[in-house]
């Protein structure tokens, strides 16, 4: 594949050829698909068999770039999708972009759902169909068009009753992950942040769908106090276009492109992409690279992944650490993109991978960090040395601060007959058992240490950022805002996702968006997997473990997983 990879490049093909040259596996046109029924992956498969589980669930960042190229593609005739639940609301925000640059083509596009919401919340699917110039829903469906909730898991009284005692310090107030454990209720700390970040997810979502719509916010809020509105109703209301069936929805499609069903087969955008879309593009000799570093989980040190069953996907810092050196010493590159998907994790390992972020540019690289549903503690800590940072209105960031602290079981086991018994010799050796509480000499250290931490986080923030740390502070403390918070208070620079940080990145390269190639690195092959590393310098080594059987589980009680710079667990449904 090498040696026809580096064929294709030296060949002198003119792009106006290039594009008229048929899909494989297609007789004539082409029209697009989308179904987020099958959702979207934020990152790589880490491993052959979750390569094999996630087959038919395309990358976000593939998806985005099918549409991209798409819209310049002579041999695609317009775009269909299936809004139904099944991503995020921060994923919602960056497809909805990318829609709107296809649409832009001048290429039609529809969306359409058998319902926006059954009895649930249908906002995250219909922000996407909005986004297309026809919104059609099936005769017996509805819009259930409503606001956002936040809110967390409380632990306490479930761990008074097994003589459980959570003991956690933290930075400061707002820094509320280990409210799970320790309290019965919400801090008011805690519901005022969380207040304002659902007051700026929803003020996003309806001044967007009002401005897709050329309807008044006002409108779309009385859409959402309704709570649910018909088929008919949607449509007398603007919200709908058209009420059909998928197949008289997509019938209508290929009326308005002027081809037969034998004519214009569909292709879901990352098969068109794979299979052929933007040749052109990608036959371009020395094209200057954009590479795509990707950083998704919790951070902690050593590799991704890892034989621990309860680890999903997460950011180890020797692997993240591998890929960012290899991108720095890559000719090619011109250019990086950080993409951060995390809720931050351990603090050494986030300041390790920060420090490679900051010789990536040192390397005379451009760095653009894009940030994903979540970019926060940690995530913010890896982030935050980019020259940018592109946020997704909705996306959760900041939470500069920091916690730590331990569960003391000894009690609950004695309760059920269980012993335990340990030897130490030194004052701190056994600081952090779970058998008994901490001492007031160990408080103490623990509290010396946080506000080690504390400051040298703030202070770095503040540098990376560039501004005093008077005018950091307030904006830290812990809280975690969203990403149209984060832009207007200066800890981020723009709203947009991972497109609008290959555009800046190409651009601080001095290069054109559409001359540049986004390359995710590593990119090895499958069986650079089965090879041992020859050494931490090498690109092997940015490959991570796969993620473990259980992640989902402990995800979904939203427990705490790695480090003290973790977010509180912060769920916008």
């Amino acid at each position: 594949m090498d040696f026809l990879r580096d064929l294709a490049q030296r060949l002198p093909i003119d792009e106006k050829y290039l594009k008229k040259v048929p899909i494989p596996g297609l007789q004539g046109r082409c029209l697009l698909e989308i179904d987020l029924a099958r959702g979207l992956t934020e990152t790589s498969p880490a491993s052959p068999l979750e390569a094999l589980r996630e087959r038919n669930t395309p990358s976000l960042k593939a998806v985005v770039d099918g549409l991209r190229k798409g819209a310049d593609d002579e041999r695609v005739a317009g775009l269909i999708v299936h809004a139904a639940a099944g991503i995020g609301i921060s994923q919602a925000q960056e497809l909805r972009a990318a829609i709107e640059v296809f649409r832009a083509s001048g290429k039609p596009t529809v969306a359409w759902s058998e319902s926006y919401g059954e009895l649930t919340q249908g906002t995250v699917g219909y922000l996407v169909a909005c986004a297309c110039e026809q919104v059609w829903v099936q005769p017996s469906g509805d819009a259930v068009l409503t606001g956002f909730v936040a809110g967390g898991l409380f632990l306490r009284g479930a761990l008074d009753k097994l003589d459980a005692l959570p003991q956690f310090v933290k930075r400061k107030e707002y820094k509320s992950a280990a409210e799970t454990f320790m309290n019965s209720s919400m801090s008011e700390p805690n519901r005022e942040m969380l207040d304002q970040i659902i007051t700026s997810v929803n003020e996003s979502v309806t001044q967007t769908i009002a401005a897709s719509r050329g309807l008044s916010v006002a409108q779309v809020q009385e859409a959402f106090d309704a709570g649910r509105l018909g088929a008919q109703q949607a449509r007398e209301r603007g919200f709908v276009d058209e009420i059909g069936y998928r197949d008289e929805a997509l019938a209508a499609l290929r009326v308005r492109v002027g081809a037969a069903e034998d004519d214009s087969e569909l292709r879901f955008v990352e098969r068109y992409r794979k299979a052929g879309g933007g040749p052109a593009a990608a036959l371009k000799r020395g094209r200057p690279v954009v590479a795509v570093v990707q950083a998704t989980g919790p951070i902690h040190l050593g590799r991704a992944g890892g034989k621990n069953p309860m680890s999903g996907h997460s950011v180890g810092s020797d692997t993240l650490g591998a890929a960012l050196r290899a991108a720095a010493r890559d000719k090619a590159v011109r250019a990086l993109v950080l993409r951060v998907d995390s809720p931050g994790g351990s603090y050494v390992a986030s300041d390790a991978i920060r420090r490679e972020v900051l010789r990536v540019r040192d390397a005379g690289k451009p760095v653009i960090a894009s940030m994903g549903s979540v970019a926060a503690s940690g995530g913010y800590f890896i982030a935050m040395p980019a020259q940018r940072i592109v946020a997704n209105p909705a996306t959760l960031t900041g939470s500069i601060g920091v916690l730590a602290g331990k569960i003391v079981v000894g009690q609950s086991l004695q309760r059920i007959g269980v012993a335990r018994e340990e030897l130490s010799h030194g004052r701190f050796d056994d600081m952090f058992s779970q058998q008994r509480p901490f001492t007031d000499d160990e408080l103490t250290a623990l509290d010396e240490w946080l506000d080690e931490v504390y400051a040298d986080f703030t202070t770095k923030a503040a540098d990376d950022r560039g501004m005093p740390i008077d005018q950091l502070e307030p904006l830290a403390r812990g809280r975690v805002w969203s990403g149209a918070d984060a832009v207007a208070k200066g800890l981020a620079d723009e709203l947009g996702g991972l497109d609008t940080a290959l555009g800046l990145a190409c651009a601080a390269a001095g290069f054109d968006r559409d001359d540049c190639e986004a390359r995710l690195m590593p990119k090895l092959g499958p069986l650079d997997r089965l090879m041992p590393t020859e050494s931490s310098e090498s690109p092997v080594a940015a490959f991570g473990e796969g993620p473990g059987l259980f992640a989902q589980l402990t995800s979904a009680l939203g427990l705490p997983t790695h480090g003290v710079l973790t977010m509180p667990d912060i769920r916008i449904r």
